[in-house]
């Protein structure tokens, strides 16, 4: 079993780590990114990461930068 992620996931990966120091500088397409990657592996997100991320996905520019973080630091602990 190789240790490397797939380049989706290592993007996804460096994507949250900045989201958790800068959460304000990410695009809305990037903030759409972390919440669709949430909502797909649902079974492991608490109902509160399913809702941030649902709404981010309706509003991006609208999250707050803790949701922001949230929904980042679910990525990061899907490793």
């Amino acid at each position: 079993m190789a240790d490397k992620l797939p380049h989706e996931t290592s993007s996804l990966h460096a994507l949250a780590e900045r989201a958790v120091k800068e959460p304000k500088l990410l695009t809305k397409a990037e903030v759409t990114e972390l919440a669709n990657f949430v909502l797909k592996g649902g079974e492991h997100a608490s109902e509160l990461e399913r809702e941030i991320a649902k709404k981010a996905q309706h509003n991006p520019e609208g999250v707050e930068k803790s949701n922001i973080v949230t929904l980042a630091r679910k990525v990061l602990d899907r490793k």
